[in-house]
């Protein structure tokens, strides 16, 4: 299983930001092909208090190449787009494997 991570620091405007990442991005980036799963998680803290960061998004894909597939897809494509016009300045993305011990 492979994972695109998505973690985003506090927005400005907290409620513009929820209005277009929950209405608008995150219906365009469900409709990536190979996507098997997404999971928001909002951040409330860190163990040492406050966190700089506001939400972790987790894609799931069924290996890595099902991923970049879904990335260089139509859809992939708009998903990057949007997320670049909203927020790009406040994410940070990254690509992850999950090891099964």
């Amino acid at each position: 299983m492979a994972k695109l991570i998505a973690l985003y620091k506090y927005p400005e405007d907290k409620e513009a930001f929820d209005e277009h990442y929950f209405n608008t991005h995150t219906p365009i980036t469900k409709e990536i092909p190979g996507l098997r799963d997404m999971k928001v998680t909002k951040i409330v803290g860190s163990p040492t208090g406050e966190s700089e960061y506001y939400l972790l998004c987790e894609m799931y894909y069924d290996d890595l190449d099902a991923l970049k597939a879904g990335m260089k897809s139509d859809e992939g494509k708009a998903s990057g787009k949007d997320l670049m016009g909203f927020a790009g300045d406040l994410v940070t993305l990254m690509i992850g494997e999950e090891l099964n011990e």
